[in-house]
């Protein structure tokens, strides 16, 4: 008899047990789905041009329309020197108006954009650099329409800098890039961010089904060897927690020449230009001038 009762509680702690291990499951994965799909949906700053009217650069808003049909807002600054650099920004970011007014400044031409789903722009998600390589299209055919244009340059953020990467790869057009804190692959920045072995499958399989491509789908380091023989330079603070502070050098040795890197020590992401400004101002606008001017 005790030894009936014994393996009917030895029973029903074990169903006990499944049942909690399942319903814990299902609370991951309920948790995964919700901040998975605030993921998709990224905070909508909003840019004021506050530096730009600071340093008082001239600018005009314009709308770009892609292949897809989503209309993108933008500011456009004509060249003075007949290059044009277009300005990508990260995810859940702003136009980057610190850059902007740089290149302005130095007589560049500059087209700085909302990308899909960010700012001002239309868009309901933002899929991290598959489709915002149509928004690159958009703005590289805007630039090429205008009058004096003559040279193409790009410059890319986190987000923006892995979609420069993928769109410089299929572009001819962009004759020099500029890359600040791209991750590599973003399979590699999603395993980055969510190393935990039981939420990283669900999450994957929930942004494919959400968004219909797959992680592998956006791979810079696949794409950055056929930018060349177009100059790369790639920008990497090695404190980096957003993307793997191994991401430059991943990127450079994938990069075919010219190729260039810049690492600095106790730098976190995005934040090389605030460590050291005039640096940061030189070596952007000495390889521009370079590799767009001839200088």
């Amino acid at each position: 008899m005790n030894k009936t009762r014994g393996n009917h509680w030895a029973k029903s702690i074990f169903v006990f047990a499944i049942k909690v291990t399942i319903v814990v499951m299902i609370s991951i994965i309920l948790a995964s789905a919700i901040e998975l799909n605030d993921a998709l949906h990224p905070p909508r700053i909003i840019p004021q041009g506050n530096t730009l009217r600071k340093y008082k650069i001239e600018y005009q808003p314009v709308d770009l329309i892609t292949e897809d049909g989503v209309r993108l807002t933008a500011w456009y600054t004509p060249p003075q020197n007949g290059a044009v650099i277009l300005l990508a920004h990260g995810y859940g970011n702003k136009r980057p108006e610190w850059v902007y007014a740089l290149l302005a400044r130095k007589k560049y031409g500059v087209l700085a954009w909302d990308a899909r789903a960010h700012g001002e722009s239309d868009g309901n998600i933002s899929t991290v650099g598959y489709l915002e390589v149509l928004d690159v299209k958009a703005a590289l055919d805007y630039a090429l329409a205008q009058p004096g244009v003559e040279h193409i340059g790009a410059w890319g953020g986190s987000m923006g800098g892995a979609t420069i990467i993928r769109a410089a790869a299929q572009f001819p057009q962009v004759e020099a890039v500029f890359i600040d804190s791209s991750f590599t692959s973003l399979e590699e920045e999603f395993n980055y961010l969510v190393p935990y072995p039981v939420i990283n499958p669900v999450a994957k399989f929930i942004v494919t089904a959400g968004t219909g491509f797959r992680l592998d789908n956006v791979n810079p380091l696949d794409d950055i060897s056929r930018i060349s023989p177009r100059p790369v330079y790639i920008v990497q603070g090695l404190q980096d927690t957003v993307a793997s502070p191994e991401s430059g050098e991943k990127l450079f040795k994938a990069a075919g020449e010219p190729r260039f890197l810049w690492e600095q020590e106790n730098v976190p992401h995005l934040s090389m230009y605030l460590d050291n400004p005039r640096r940061y101002q030189r070596r952007l606008i000495d390889f521009f001038d370079e590799w767009l001017l001839g200088k």
